[in-house]
């Protein structure tokens, strides 16, 4: 465990999301590393749109910053930078400033220019990997990219959530020194995601408990690949319950898409739940508890901490075979590892394990056992903690 020097180092966080406002992974690891790091260094966490709630023990101080009222109704990324700058302006008392996506790069990388203090920035995806986002940015796809790349150029360190995205860093970054790039997992809060025997929120989505149940928790994005998902499932058993956690579409051609796909596998099966909106966290809980098989078949995965979530709760998780995903799916022991975009494998996959749910319980309890033992959040703290140090002189 990191020693807590006597004077302890003053760190900015920068990020997009913050609870409450929490759409994807890269804002749990903030929210759980954030509440981490704050016994171990003085942390001041810089988050984007709507005010959150005052300090408290287990939560660093928070401040929100809005895009410039000058700029409603511009690009979405052009009224992201101006947050930047004002992130930017706030953070001058520092000694070290550590961003996250690219939606907050662009004040690390100018902070450090402007004060003189390292910027660390943790790659949760990589924009170069991600180009259907111009589906949803336009123009400002170009912005991100350029924010993203000014960042991990001249940035002190790069933290990777898995050695699969320090790959992808230096293949799409050449320029950066694989010294420059740390490996720092992303970690599960097993107190939180656990196991669940109740059943009251099954019976509010009308989900059967006495029926096999295959679950999908995640955006409605390309990377997710819910499509692909919506395909295979008319290859699934026919007793299968197909349950989709799944809201919050980049785009309305993309919404429309899955909606039809949605309404043609509703027309040949049943059992096809879906839940559009965004739950709660004991909600997920549940399901997940529940859930026979577990499916992430993402196109695009630097790590996936929603399977670390499953394996959590006891699932057998099911997933595509990219990014840092096989880093924390073991296949044949905590789950099945399928090929990308691959429905027959996908739907195989899910089928063998519905079909022996003895062996998919095993899987279950072997992925929660491999979630506590080598992903805690206590971890993930003392190692970004220690790299800090390391950048700071300490």
């Amino acid at each position: 465990m990191t020693e807590v020097p006597s004077e302890r180092l003053q760190v900015a966080m920068l990020t997009r999301e913050y609870p409450p406002e929490v759409y994807g992974g890269a804002g749990v690891h903030v929210e759980h590393l954030a509440r981490s790091l704050a016994s171990l260094v003085d942390l001041t966490v810089h988050c984007q749109r709507a005010d959150r709630g005052a300090e408290t023990p287990s939560q660093p101080p928070v401040v929100a910053h809005r895009p410039w009222d000058v700029l409603t109704g511009a690009n979405e990324a052009l009224r992201v930078l101006s947050t930047d700058l004002s992130m930017t302006e706030a953070v001058g008392g520092a000694q070290l400033v550590h961003s996250h996506t690219w939606y907050a790069n662009l004040a690390g990388h100018l902070s450090s220019l402007l004060y003189g203090v390292p910027h660390v920035m943790t790659a949760h995806s990589l924009e170069p990997l991600r180009p259907w986002k111009a589906e949803q940015l336009g123009g400002g796809y170009t912005l991100s990219s350029w924010c993203e790349r000014t960042a991990i150029l001249a940035a002190a360190a790069v933290v990777a959530v898995s050695n699969g995205m320090k790959a992808d860093i230096l293949a799409c970054y050449p320029e950066v020194s694989p010294d420059r790039v740390h490996v720092i997992y992303n970690g599960i809060d097993a107190d939180l995601y656990r196991p669940d025997p109740g059943r009251d929120v099954l019976d509010r989505y009308g989900i059967d408990p006495s029926r096999p149940s295959v679950v999908f928790v995640g955006r409605v994005t390309r990377q997710k690949g819910l499509p692909v998902l919506l395909r295979a499932a008319g290859l699934f058993d026919p007793g299968v319950q197909l349950v989709l956690c799944a809201g919050q579409p980049d785009t309305a051609e993309l919404q429309a898409e899955v909606t039809g796909l949605v309404d043609r596998l509703r027309s040949t099966r049943g059992g096809v739940i879906w839940i559009p909106g965004m739950l709660a966290k004991p909600e997920v809980v549940q399901i997940l508890s529940h859930a026979t098989v577990f499916v992430c078949p993402s196109e695009y995965e630097p790590l996936g901490i929603v399977n670390l979530e499953a394996m959590a709760c006891g699932a057998a998780v099911v997933a595509s075979n990219v990014g840092g995903i096989p880093e924390v799916v073991a296949d044949g022991v905590t789950g099945l590892i399928v090929p990308p975009r691959d429905e027959a494998a996908l739907a195989a996959a899910v089928n063998a394990l519905v079909r022996e749910p003895d062996r998919a319980a095993s899987l279950g309890a072997r992925g929660r056992e491999r979630a506590m033992a080598e992903f805690s959040w206590a971890r993930v703290a003392a190692e970004t903690a220690d790299l800090y140090a390391r950048l700071a002189g300490r």
